[in-house]
């Protein structure tokens, strides 16, 4: 056990390591223009550098005419159709994500007796092993919900007769698995977390066949567990939109680069649980949320216009909120005119504010998303139209939805694994090479110098 003076002289050392490591790995960026390194594996206009071929989605927001880059309105197929026609074609009925998930895995939409034989088969598979939430979940339960659901996933791996096994009968069956148990693992870690840190009352409610995804996540989450037909609709929209976007978004790659090594299904899915934990990605709409609970508190007339432009002003010049310049939802790699996904959460947004009273509210996110747009591409001198992007409703939404924070990155995962599911096997069945991409080297050679003439 080290004692007080110890510690200090360990901290002062390791802040002086710390200022030699940024030394000693500080680059000089303009070598990626220099040796044309697509930095991000981004091209100059930040679309993806191609790095492979896939059936399972189409994301666009532009198209070629006469040689050149139009902006259209934004695009988002799953398997060739539409998500704004899987999403608006059965609105009203219930299991959309299912279906959504049935047509991602297999390649084509069900028919009734399909989607009823799949709906049972997940609820087959929505079942955790036994005493896995009492010595796994509950053991040691942590602040992010993202780090325990992927201590959950690797550790499912113990449970599994063949964890190992990439044949794609026994890799369907553990995808399928964790499609059902998702929901499950990530609630749980949230109430074992309020329960064990912030002494609220421990619910683990059993999830119900009768009951779709989306309904057995507010009927395992909430107290009561009770819900309207409404927020059980809306949150199952959520869930279709997020399942599946192409395959060069960030966690979705990481499954590609995991699963091209011929590693275990925990494993990848976990890979893609670490990837979208990150702010820069499944985490971006708790940015949102806490912008504009800072514009919240710096307006006070949500319809003054005039004020509500001279604050995002600020936040462009850095002068204002986290001082990074950015207006957060806003802006995309590929949308330019509009984000479908967003469209769809704008109306969900619209209809649930319209439930609970909350049509003000719901007024400024439209004010601040119209504003910012005319703002970012007027100050920024951006060569392309700026559009809202999913994350700037959906924490909207979820807040509508009584969701806790803590639970909005993991609700993307919950609906994600799908997407993750289908490239997995995608890649797995096209028996694709290692994915390893180069890194140039920019350092010096040099001349090794015994211990004793080093400086």
């Amino acid at each position: 056990m080290l004692n007080d003076q110890e510690k200090l002289q360990r901290d002062e050392r390791l802040e002086e390591l710390t200022a030699a490591t940024l030394n000693a790995n500080k680059m000089d960026l303009g070598l990626y223009q220099k040796y044309d390194v697509k930095r991000g594996l981004r091209e100059s206009n930040g679309r993806g550098v191609l790095t492979g071929l896939t059936e399972i989605s189409d994301v666009n927001g532009s198209r070629l005419v006469d040689g050149k880059s139009v902006p259209i309105e934004g695009e988002l197929y799953f398997q060739g159709y539409k998500v704004s026609e899987l999403v608006y074609g059965n609105r009203g009925r219930k299991f959309n994500f299912e279906e959504a998930t049935y047509l991602l895995l297999f390649g084509k939409l069900p028919n009734k007796k399909e989607l009823r034989e799949f709906i049972h088969l997940l609820s087959q598979y929505r079942e955790l092993p036994v005493n896995f939430v009492r010595d796994v979940i509950l053991k040691a339960p942590s602040a992010n919900i993202m780090n325990g659901m992927q201590r959950s996933v690797l550790t499912l791996y113990s449970y599994d007769r063949a964890p190992d096994d990439i044949s794609i009968n026994n890799v369907l069956r553990q995808c399928l698995q964790l499609i059902g148990v998702m929901p499950l693992i990530a609630v749980y870690n949230y109430h074992a977390y309020q329960h064990f840190n912030n002494e609220r009352s421990l619910i683990i409610r059993y999830p119900r066949e009768d009951l779709s995804t989306a309904e057995n996540m507010l009927w395992m989450l909430r107290e009561d567990g009770r819900y309207t037909d409404l927020e059980a609709l809306v949150l199952d929209e959520c869930l279709v939109i997020h399942a599946e976007h192409g395959g060069g978004n960030n966690s979705t790659f990481t499954n590609h680069v995991v699963s091209s090594t011929g590693t275990d299904t925990y494993s990848a899915i976990a890979a893609s649980l670490a990837s979208l934990k990150g702010p820069k990605h499944g985490g971006a709409n708790l940015k949102v949320e806490n912008m504009f609970a800072d514009i919240k508190s710096h307006i006070r007339n949500w319809e003054d216009e005039a004020a509500i432009q001279e604050y995002l002003e600020k936040i462009i010049r850095k002068e204002a909120f986290d001082r990074s310049g950015l207006i957060y939802g806003m802006g995309h790699a590929i949308y330019t005119l509009s984000d479908p996904r967003a469209v769809i959460l704008k109306d969900a947004a619209r209809r649930l504010s319209q439930a609970k009273g909350l049509e003000e509210e719901f007024a400024l996110y439209e004010s601040v998303e119209k504003i910012s747009a005319k703002l970012l591409t007027g100050q920024k001198k951006l060569a392309k139209p700026i559009c809202c992007n999913v994350d700037f409703y959906s924490g909207f939404v979820y807040s509508m939805l009584g969701i806790p924070v803590q639970l909005y990155t993991p609700i993307f995962a919950i609906s994600r694994v799908a997407g993750w599911s289908a490239h997995r096997i995608e890649e797995l069945v096209n028996e694709g090479k290692l994915i390893r991409p180069a890194y140039r080297y920019v350092g010096h050679h040099r001349a090794y110098r015994n211990l004793e003439e080093r400086d």
